[in-house]
């Protein structure tokens, strides 16, 4: 295991948004987290990646052999110890070309993270990591144009590109599928199998196309709560997960691909 929670817990006032959740990644594992709207998913990442204080309940990190206790640590320190993610609303640097997008996140996951003073062209290691990263997402071609002109489903790559910066040990990617055309549900396949050859990859996503093609384990939540935890063909067939969604599906829908989850 590289990440586990225990009975992790996050309250609003009189809402418990997340509630005692147990959960543990495997370091070469894709997890993908779904549920209704409101299930939780989101403030799950949150905490994961110190942008939320839980309530309750811990969570540990495994680094050099040993677990470190990560719990409301802020998002600058879970990210240095190998924490990324990307976010549901795209969220890139639009002035700035594709390859600096990639070149600050890597300086910014370096030793030169707070070396202001020196001209960004002596930074050779950072400019060779950012073209590397581009060839592996496929936007080396585009990578002197300005963020700003690239197509939604491209800004969804970038924003991957940049999570990828610093080589992290786990990577969380929420709805890396959001707003991208159904023609190009095949290419975020490709991109998050790709990902997950080598980094632990926690995934929310509301397309089970992609749900069921890349994960190896989903992890479903309702009202805060983790009602189901297996492998992708027992989750879809679940009776209590199928009764759990909005509008009451019936058994079978899951196995529909881009139905909302």
């Amino acid at each position: 295991m590289i990440l586990r929670t225990e009975r992790l817990t996050k309250r609003f006032g009189g809402l418990t948004a997340v509630n005692n959740v147990e959960f543990a990644l495997d370091s070469s594992e894709c997890c993908a987290v779904i549920g209704p709207n409101g299930a939780g998913k989101t403030t799950l990442f949150n905490l994961l990646t110190g942008t939320l204080e839980p309530t309750s309940g811990s969570i540990s990190l495994m680094r050099d052999g040993a677990w470190s206790d990560i719990t409301g640590a802020s998002p600058e320190r879970v990210a240095s110890l190998g924490v990324h993610r990307s976010f549901q609303l795209t969220s890139v640097f639009e002035a700035s070309t594709v390859l600096e997008n990639v070149r600050i996140a890597e300086q910014a996951a370096g030793v030169n993270a707070h070396n202001c003073w020196r001209n960004v062209n002596a930074f050779d290691e950072h400019v060779e990591a950012a073209h590397e990263i581009l060839e592996r997402v496929g936007l080396a071609d585009q990578a002197t144009v300005v963020a700003e002109t690239l197509s939604h489903g491209e800004k969804r790559t970038l924003e991957i590109a940049i999570a990828l910066a610093g080589d992290p040990d786990v990577l969380l990617l929420d709805e890396p599928n959001a707003g991208v055309s159904s023609e190009s549900v095949g290419e975020i396949i490709q991109l998050i199998e790709d990902v997950a050859s080598d980094h632990a990859v926690v995934l929310i996503e509301h397309n089970m196309e992609i749900v069921m093609s890349v994960s190896d384990r989903v992890l479903v939540l309702n009202q805060g709560q983790v009602i189901a935890n297996d492998e992708p063909a027992a989750v879809r067939g679940d009776e209590t997960v199928q009764k759990a969604y909005l509008g009451g599906y019936e058994r079978g829908d899951l196995n529909t691909g881009g139905e909302p989850v």
